[in-house]
Parts: C-alpha cells; sequence; structure tokens
C-alpha cells in the first residue's frame, strides 16, 4: 500500500513538471512590420494554350517565410474578386478568398492555381489571352502574382462529355469537310463510315486520350477508326500542314507520347491519303488493317508509344515520310502486303526496337503453332533505316524460303545491320541490295539529334548518294533536290 502512494505522488510530480515546462517554452511572435516581403517560387503563372471548358495542367507556387517570426497574411485574392477563368487553393484549401493564414519561421506554403476558358467567346478573338492576378496583404504590404493563359475555341467531336465513349460520323457516302478555323477535339472513337472525312489545309485535330477500363484490362481513349465504307484523305500543304496531337498544349506534353490512341484504317477500307499531315503523341501513328490502302506523302510521325507506322496487311505507299522517336519500330510490317517508301527517314533512337520489322507472318500463340502467312512484297528506295542498335531491320519469312512470300528490294538506302547478315538469317541482304550504305555509328549524318533535328549534317555521309526521282523533286521543307546526284531520305541538304 505503501510502494502504490508513493508511485502516485512520483507520477503527480512528473505532471506537474511537466506542465512547468510546456508553459515556459515561448511560441514565435507574429511579424507585424510593415517591410515585411514574402519569397514566392515563381512571381508570373503562364498557362499555354488551353481550350474552351478544358482545365489545364495545375500551376503551383510556394510562397516562402524568411523571417524568424510568424508571417500572418491577411488576405489572399484575386484582384478582380471572383475570377470567371483561375481556380484557387491555399494549402489544400479551395476558394477565391483567404484570410489570416499564417506561415511558421523559416517555412513554407503552396497555392496552387488551375485554368478554364470561357467557351463563349467569338472565334473572332480565338485564341485570345486572359489576365488576372493574386493579391496578398500582409501588415499592410501589397504583393502579387500574376496570372496569364490563352485560350482557344473549340469544335468537340461529337461533345466534351464523350469521354470512353463512341462517335458515329456518317454522311450517306458523301463527303464531310473539316476546314474551320478553331481546332477539333475529339473525346472517345471518333467511328468513321459510309462517309469520307477531308480535312483541309491548317485543319487542327486534337485528341482526349485518357486510361479507360474494359473486359479485356485497360485501353487509351482517343482514336480515330474507320470502318469499311469510310475514308480519310488529308489535304495539308507545307505551309498549312493538318495536325493531328493531343489536347494537352502546355510545353511538358508536346514530346509526350502515348497521349492518344491514333488512327486506324479499318479493314478493308481504301482509298485514304495523308499529305502534309503531323502526327504526334499517340500510342501508334496511322495502322493499316488487313487489306486497307493508304498513300502517305510529306508528313511527320513522332513520338509514339508503340510504332510509328503499322500495316496489318495493308498496303502501304510513302513518300517524303519522317518517323522518329518511336517507343517501339518506326515501321512495323505484319502479315504481308505490298509496301512502297520512297526518300523516307526512320529514325530510331532512344529504345531496343528496330527502324523497321517486316514479317509475312501473324502468329496466333506464343508458340506460333497457329498462324497465318501472306505474302510480303516491299521496296525502299533512298530511305534511312537507322537507330541506336546494331541491327534496324528485322526480316522474317513465315515460310522458310518459299518463291514469291517474301520479297524485298533496298535500293539507295542508308541502313544499319549485323546479325541480320549472319548465316541462319539474310546473309545475301546486300547482294539482293543495289547501291546501299551500311552505317556505322559516329559517322556524321544528322544535323542534331539532342534537338530532334534530322536535317542531313553538313557532312553527311548521304548527300549525293540518292537515285534521282523525277516524280518527287521536293524533299520534305518543299526544297528542290538535285537533279543529277540527290541526297537520301526525307531532307535534301541545304547549306
Amino acid at each position: 500500500m505503501k510502494s502504490s502512494v508513493r508511485s502516485t505522488g512520483l507520477l503527480v510530480g512528473l505532471l506537474l513538471l511537466l506542465g512547468f515546462w510546456t508553459g515556459c517554452i515561448k511560441e514565435p511572435d507574429i511579424y507585424t512590420g510593415s517591410d515585411v516581403s514574402l519569397t514566392f517560387s515563381v512571381d508570373t503563372l503562364r498557362f499555354d494554350t488551353v481550350f474552351t471548358t478544358q482545365g489545364s495542367a495545375t500551376r503551383l507556387v510556394k510562397l516562402f517565410n524568411p523571417k524568424d517570426q510568424i508571417i500572418r497574411i491577411s488576405s489572399i485574392s484575386f484582384a478582380q474578386g471572383s475570377s470567371p477563368f483561375f481556380r484557387m487553393n491555399v494549402d489544400g484549401i479551395a476558394g477565391d478568398q483567404f484570410q489570416n493564414v499564417e506561415i511558421l519561421p523559416k517555412d513554407s506554403i503552396y497555392l496552387f492555381v488551375e485554368v478554364t476558358i470561357d467557351p463563349d467567346q467569338p472565334s473572332s478573338v480565338s485564341p485570345f489571352v486572359v489576365h488576372d492576378a493574386i493579391t496578398l496583404v500582409t501588415n499592410g504590404h501589397t504583393q502579387q502574382i500574376i496570372l496569364e493563359a490563352w485560350g482557344q475555341n473549340a469544335i468537340y467531336i461529337p461533345n466534351n462529355s464523350n469521354s470512353a465513349g463512341l462517335a458515329l460520323l456518317s454522311c450517306d457516302n458523301m463527303e464531310i469537310v473539316w476546314n474551320d478555323p478553331r481546332p477539333y477535339v475529339i473525346f472517345g472513337v471518333l467511328l468513321i463510315d459510309s462517309c469520307t472525312l477531308r480535312m483541309m489545309p491548317g485543319t487542327r485535330v486534337h485528341l482526349h486520350g485518357g486510361v479507360v477500363p474494359n473486359e479485356n484490362g485497360f485501353y487509351t481513349d482517343g482514336l480515330i477508326y474507320t470502318l469499311q465504307q469510310g475514308r480519310i484523305q488529308v489535304e495539308g500543304t507545307r505551309d498549312k500542314p493538318v495536325i493531328f496531337r493531343s489536347d494537352r498544349l502546355e510545353p511538358e506534353f508536346a514530346t509526350l507520347p502515348g497521349q492518344w490512341g491514333g488512327i486506324r484504317l479499318g479493314p478493308g477500307s481504301t482509298g485514304h491519303t495523308f499529305r502534309h499531315a503531323v502526327i504526334h503523341n499517340s500510342i501508334s501513328g496511322i495502322y493499316v488493317d488487313s487489306s486497307a490502302t493508304v498513300q502517305i506523302s510529306d508528313s511527320e510521325i513522332g513520338w509514339t508509344s508503340g510504332s510509328g507506322l503499322v500495316s496489318y496487311a495493308g498496303d502501304i505507299l510513302a513518300d517524303n515520310v519522317l518517323i522518329h522517336n518511336s517507343g517501339r519500330n518506326g515501321i512495323q510490317i505484319a502479315l504481308g502486303g505490298m509496301h512502297q517508301f520512297q526518300y523516307c527517314t526512320i529514325a530510331n533512337y532512344g529504345n531496343t526496337a528496330e527502324a523497321l520489322s517486316a514479317s509475312n507472318i501473324f502468329c496466333l500463340d506464343p508458340l506460333c503453332s497457329e498462324a497465318y502467312v501472306l505474302p510480303l512484297n516491299m521496296t525502299f528506295v533512298n530511305c534511312i533505316l537507322t537507330g541506336n542498335n546494331q541491327d534496324e531491320i528485322t526480316m522474317i519469312d513465315g515460310t522458310g524460303g518459299s518463291p514469291g512470300a517474301f520479297q524485298y528490294s533496298f535500293s539507295h538506302s542508308l541502313v544499319r545491320v549485323k546479325d541480320l547478315l549472319k548465316m541462319d538469317q539474310w546473309p545475301d541482304f546486300f547482294d539482293q541490295s543495289t547501291n546501299c550504305l551500311n552505317y556505322s555509328f559516329g559517322q556524321p549524318l544528322f544535323r542534331d539529334l539532342n534537338e530532334d533535328d534530322f536535317h542531313l549534317d553538313t557532312l553527311s555521309v548521304v548527300e549525293g548518294l540518292a537515285l534521282p526521282l523525277p516524280a518527287v523533286p521536293l524533299d520534305l521543307d518543299g526544297v528542290f533536290r538535285d537533279q543529277v546526284m540527290p541526297d537520301i531520305g526525307c531532307f535534301e541538304y541545304v547549306d
């Protein structure tokens, strides 16, 4: 019993002592001087072009207290009151105005801002700029963070709430023309059937992509798909190309691959043309499916997470095409087909896949115990097929050498191969090729790979080695090629 009383008394004493120490801890004072000045991580928040009704990426500012005392911000608000465009969040709390926000000594808080542009602005002022500011008042001292956003009207196909949905474009076998100066923004999957969709010079097509679940797992939304009676005719010019890309226009998204599904030319659809098209940020750029046919000229496919150009038993005719920064193959050909490439540059750097993968077989199971085989006929004239691998060409003949099953021709082209020449593969590759170069890493070729500039270097090894083709007198930039000794690839060298 004595022991219990003694322990209780000791506990009470400790609690009293702890309370005394706690009472002696002095909390930091609040700084009241009018010379107070917060430090901002940035003093201007700029939002690049965002489509009307679509929120941009969130921007943030870090507000830092340089003092050894607490700073109390008496008010944080938009300069114009409640902003119709911008939204604000201070340390996790959303609102238009905040009072008595405290920042501890040598500490910081975050201020987040997001923007949505008014969809009712007329096209005559699109793109237009929206200005505002966030005003912070501390001890009578005023500071501002400038807000600036460029907005733009857009035509939504079918509307801006169709994510993960299907939209059918049909016109009773007539044609629909896209020629509006405003961009077209596609939500979900656009199916083209019994209709020709013509895209005139300067048309901009942006696809709203996102991860969508289905019974097989997930897929990336944002896709143009032609059914058998559907057709796409892209009619851009060098000065006004037709552009396909993501609807995220901030600089950090410009070279980000896989933001939307791609353009798929469905089985049996024919007559597709892409002239002066620019296709960026998709999974695959153009997928030519099962007897579909397409002509591609003076076009660029870049920053895809998958292969830039895919053919599954399709037919492709391409000239003056640049394919670069692919996540997989630059060109992927499966299950045969007819393919002709002239003056094309396939620059497949930054991955382990080949610039060209070509086969006449498609396996139905991992062991390829069941497969489809169709004849392949492909020619490459005046083309560059290169990358960072020792082999940038893979060819697979599923028949083991049956006559006419795998026909290929490379003429006046630059390639990069090594293992392809082994006895169990294609040892006679160069014997069946005409005036082709096998590129060695380090030889001068492109102007600047670090800047994704695939124009030819001053001393490029492909200068003057192409076969003159009168039908393709201009390069991708519209430069006249030398009539006697043109350069290999989509670009002619100019001083």
